[in-house]
């Protein structure tokens, strides 16, 4: 007897909804449940977002980084603070994230006042980097233009072979940002183009949550 073909179902999350009802009144946890549930269902790099900042002129700018941690204070990602992106924020502290969890039908948006975090939170995460890691960071002068990938590569060389040995400290132009957010929004994916959109607002110190138009 010939054997019953397996049916695969090409959107398991089509079912899944939120509703502005029964999500929590806390957006920094209803976040750590999504984020959650993106570890688990072994999302390819969930911790990957898109931040937008612009220039002193409203001039937009967009790259992918790391979320590197994120608690009722905010949402943490590092770099070289005189990259585009750390000269932008100088300028005009006010971002925005977004995180695209496709495999799940899910994106969360985030906008938000992005401050540097301490020295010392830098260093903690800067020494638990890989020794190449912190060598690129002291050699690179992100978002410059340079001659090529030769001078590129002889740069690290030169810093590896000059640092034997030592501990290379943090540069100074290398740390952390904390983006303190004023507002999330939650979209799940659902049939026929009736996304559920679950927004939260600051308005003083208390969070309003509403439900959005697709």
């Amino acid at each position: 007897m010939p054997k019953t073909p397996i049916s695969i179902d090409p959107d398991p999350y089509k079912n899944c909804s939120i509703d502005e009802n029964s999500v929590d009144i806390d957006p920094f946890h209803q976040f750590s449940i999504w984020f959650k549930d993106a570890v688990d269902s072994g999302v390819f790099e969930p911790e990957a977002m898109f931040l937008a900042t612009a220039s002193e002129k409203g001039i937009p700018s967009g790259r992918i980084v790391l979320l590197k941690g994120f608690n009722p204070r905010g949402f943490v990602f590092f770099t070289n603070y005189n990259s585009r992106k750390g000269t932008e924020i100088t300028m005009n502290p006010f971002v925005a994230i977004a995180f695209h969890w496709k495999e799940m039908g899910r994106q969360v948006r985030i906008t938000g006042k992005a401050q540097k975090i301490s020295g010392a939170e830098s260093d903690e995460y800067f020494f638990s980097r890989p020794l190449e890691s912190r060598i690129s960071a002291l050699i690179s002068s992100q978002s410059a233009v340079i001659p090529g990938r030769n001078f590129l590569e002889e740069k690290f060389d030169d810093m590896k072979r000059r640092i034997t040995g030592q501990e290379p400290k943090r540069p100074e132009n290398w740390g952390g940002f904390r983006i303190i957010p004023v507002g999330f929004e939650f979209w799940q994916s659902r049939p026929h183009r009736l996304h559920d959109r679950i927004q939260y607002r600051l308005v003083k110190e208390n969070w309003i949550i509403e439900r959005l138009s697709p």
